[in-house]
């Protein structure tokens, strides 16, 4: 009997295993293979009004982004990938620059919902870059920041060469966008790099997908988002908890805003005030009511303006 039972528990086992390794691969497939996600059509959590989307699908941004005569900059990556980067110089002379982030499955292009701001009516240069695995970028994977940082480092430093020794930079990301640039804080950075910006980040890789796994398949994390991580690791060269922002802004020395709205549940605006509580550097947030994931810009356009103006003179050295 006690042999019976050995046996249908090691054989239980057998077949959990079998079913976590099909299921970390799938998971992969599913959200870290470059690729069409339809997974995320039809998510609740990604719901926003139809003002928001009307903007971010048809706003006036987006022919403004067309008519620009952009400077297309090509960088090899540290492992070989062929990254592309656009780069829009300012009208009048002027020493700083606005280094873009975009968030997953989007391309440089999609910031151009902050860039004609900061180009238009503060003057300054702007540039931004599809991010590994996105647009023109090369790359078989979303790497969620964590192996774009060094790319970010790479195009920091191409930009002070390209435009001189007294360059002053700005870096606002959103969403996978922001935990690019929160994980870039971390950093050693050259003291040209003033400011950071991070709309809607995560804290990291492995919270975002714990949270998600719960949300979107009712699933628990353990064995999923652990195997998956390993899987992601081996094929990707990054594990899901190395791929933290957290601790990446407990080394950061630079001024960080975070900016969170409080109906988000794409990646719960807790996240935001749990980087922002543990940052080493002078840091600020604001909480926008009721803004889902990345939409406090369109909701509140005026205040966000607002609130980024204040920021920067806090911090910028003109």
């Amino acid at each position: 009997m006690k042999k019976k039972i050995i046996k249908i528990v090691a054989s239980l086992f057998i077949v959990l295993l079998i079913i976590d390794i099909i299921a970390s691969f799938y998971f992969y497939d599913l959200a870290i293979s470059r690729g069409q996600k339809d997974f995320l059509s039809g998510n609740k959590d990604l719901e926003v009004s139809a003002d928001t989307l009307d903007v971010l699908l048809e706003g006036g941004w987006r022919d403004w982004v067309s008519s620009q005569d952009f400077e297309k900059i090509e960088m090899t990556s540290r492992d070989g990938l062929t990254l592309q980067g656009y780069f829009l110089e300012a009208k009048e002379p002027t020493n700083t620059i606005v280094i873009g982030a975009h968030g997953y499955l989007g391309r440089g292009s999609d910031m151009g919902l902050y860039g004609q701001y900061y180009y238009e009516e503060l003057g300054y240069h702007f540039f931004t870059a599809d991010s590994r695995g996105h647009g023109r970028s090369e790359g078989e994977y979303y790497g969620f920041g964590w192996p774009d940082r060094l790319d970010y480092v790479d195009w920091i430093n191409l930009l002070i060469e390209k435009l001189g020794p007294d360059t002053e930079i700005i870096l606002h990301g959103l969403s996978m966008g922001a935990g690019t640039v929160l994980m870039t804080a971390g950093e050693k950075l050259p003291d040209n790099v003033k400011v950071v910006i991070a709309d809607s980040p995560y804290t990291s890789v492995h919270d975002l997908f714990s949270y998600q796994i719960k949300r979107m398949f009712n699933l628990p994390p353990f064995p999923f988002i652990h195997s998956t991580s390993l899987v992601t690791k081996a094929k990707a060269g990054y594990s899901f908890k190395e791929a933290s922002a957290l601790e990446q802004v407990k080394k950061a020395e630079i001024p960080i805003l975070y900016i969170t709205g409080n109906g988000d549940t794409f990646v719960p605006t807790e996240m935001t005030h749990e980087l922002y509580d543990n940052t080493n550097s002078e840091a600020e947030i604001v909480t926008f009511e009721g803004a889902n994931h990345g939409e406090s810009f369109v909701m509140y356009e005026e205040k966000y303006i607002e609130v980024i103006n204040e920021f920067l003179e806090k911090y910028m050295v003109e």
